[in-house]
């Protein structure tokens, strides 16, 4: 099976950089897999787990915060704010992101501040929604 061209990308480093049997990148319009050969698409990416697989198993999880899905036919690059292993995230750390979201919505005084502070905490309930998922498979 051929394998696919993976970058993961941060704007101050490079994640990950591997060949692929598939990723699965959390897609704005749902989760999509990426494999060699695919259709060239560009799509926004929304808060949640991408998966790297090989040998039809998953050998690597991130937790992504929105971005850009770049894929050609031999490659894939997904561009992100923050991109952290899914094993370096808890589920108390997350939580903490949405007390913090929550705090920060109900000190907000501009409209400014309040859509911010209603983004990170939207951003912060997906986010939990996906790990929660994702640690129990």
């Amino acid at each position: 099976m051929a394998k696919v061209s993976f970058q993961l990308v941060m704007p101050e480093r490079e994640v990950l950089a591997t060949e692929a049997d598939m990723v699965v990148v959390p897609g704005s319009e749902g989760d999509f897999g990426v494999l060699h050969g695919h259709a060239p698409l560009i799509s926004t990416v929304r808060p949640g787990v991408l998966e790297v697989i090989q040998d039809n198993k998953v050998e690597r999880r991130f937790i992504v915060v929105g971005g850009f899905a770049e894929v050609t036919t031999e490659r894939c690059t997904v561009l992100t704010d923050e991109a952290t292993p899914f094993e370096e995230v808890t589920a108390e750390q997350l939580a903490e992101r949405e007390r913090t979201a929550e705090r920060e919505l109900v000190d907000a005084v501009t409209d400014a501040e309040k859509a911010k502070a209603q983004k990170d905490l939207e951003v912060a309930k997906d986010l939990r929604r996906a790990q929660a998922y994702y640690a129990s498979r």
